[in-house]
């Protein structure tokens, strides 16, 4: 669709204007979200939005962030460009449905692929831990995709653990443990170890090595994601030599994978490594 948008547009907007079209958005469940939507086009968003909904039915709304992820539960700022002024959408991705708010939540549909990557490196009976498990997806993927034996999620935005709550149900999913609460706090009380340990923090995520270093059984992979420059993984390789010289244990990187553009320069990857 991103292709064929500036070709709805073209009786509606000026060359000028076209060439300002953002050429990416994310579209969650019947929901079209614009990251960056120029101000240039602030007197035309109305029928941008509404000649996206005329060409493109399944689609119920077309909102724009005021507000980039931010607070304490990393959750955007939406306005509404056209359509139903509607948040909560149902979303579907790896066989999961998923129920959300998409202002309320903090969600990136453009995961997909990564949420796929890591649920097939999943073995059979594995016990694992999601920290900051948001609505629930990466424990569903898993989930339905695997034979993991158990799968915990953590998660400190209420909205978002009720939103989880209910696609348990939804998915109908027996083998997840959902736990609502600060990781630090809520680990405290967890008096197990893991195979797997997933942190799709990646901003911040660093505050909680420890804790992983912690409830990661010998031998078990995390997978911690955080930013970085193209192709200059130094400080967070650095990042994950220091945390685990503290801890005295013994680290090997596996892959370190690209998976999403931040910004022009600025990737957010994924460090997959073993706890020996």
């Amino acid at each position: 669709m991103p292709g064929k948008l500036k070709d709805i547009l073209v009786e509606k907007l000026t060359k000028k204007e076209l060439s300002l079209v953002p050429s990416s958005f994310d579209m969650v469940g019947n929901t079209i979200i614009f990251s960056d939507f120029p101000k240039q086009l602030s007197k035309k968003e109305k029928i941008i939005g509404n000649e996206i909904l005329k060409n493109f039915r399944h689609f119920k709304s077309v909102f724009k962030k005021t507000k980039k992820y931010s607070g304490k539960f990393r959750t955007p700022k939406l306005k509404l460009l056209a359509g139903e002024n509607n948040k909560e959408t149902m979303h579907k991705e790896n066989d999961v449905k998923l129920k959300l708010n998409v202002e309320n939540v903090y969600f990136s549909a453009r995961l997909s692929e990564e949420r796929k990557r890591i649920a097939k490196k999943v073995r059979k009976n594995e016990k694992i831990l999601v920290m900051f498990s948001g609505c629930g997806v990466y424990p569903l993927v898993i989930a339905k995709n695997t034979e993991a034996k158990e799968i915990y999620g953590i998660e400190i935005n209420p909205i978002a653990h009720k939103y989880a709550l209910e696609n348990l149900k939804i998915n109908k999913i027996i083998n997840i443990t959902l736990f609502l609460g600060d990781v630090k706090k809520v680990l405290a009380k967890i008096n197990k170890k893991f195979d797997r340990i997933i942190m799709p923090l990646p901003k911040g995520a660093e505050n909680f090595f420890g804790l992983a270093l912690n409830k990661i059984k010998k031998s078990g992979i995390i997978h911690f994601y955080s930013f970085a420059e193209e192709n200059n993984y130094g400080n967070i390789k650095k990042i994950i030599n220091d945390e685990c010289e503290k801890k005295k244990k013994k680290c090997k990187i596996i892959d370190i994978v690209k998976c999403g553009q931040f910004s022009p320069r600025v990737f957010r990857v994924c460090v997959d490594f073993r706890v020996l």
